[in-house]
């Protein structure tokens, strides 16, 4: 079975109020077993007019089990946290099998 990932672009708009969706949102992440495998760090964009100010990319056993992450009770509170705080670009993708 191919694995699931869950690639964000964040532009953060509220630096204190998205402390609390990280905090959720990780709840989430460890309830769906996702694996971070990019969660911050330092970019550069380096074709096109792509430049979000936070990248993350999670893995998980499946496209469903990604699915279910983000359609799940805790991630829809991570969600809630995250209005106002953050612009949320995400998609999910199948990975290669």
């Amino acid at each position: 079975m191919a694995a699931g990932y869950i690639i964000a672009y964040v532009d953060v708009t509220d630096p204190q109020q998205y402390e609390e969706y990280k905090v959720l949102s990780s709840k989430a992440m460890q309830i769906h077993g996702a694996e971070v495998l990019v969660r911050g760090g330092k970019t550069e964009p380096l074709e096109g007019e792509w430049a979000p100010t936070r990248v993350v990319v999670l893995k998980f056993p499946s496209y469903e089990a990604a699915r279910s992450f983000h359609d799940g009770e805790a991630y829809r509170a991570a969600r809630k946290a995250r209005e106002h705080a953050a612009k949320m670009n995400m998609i999910v993708v199948e990975g290669a099998a």
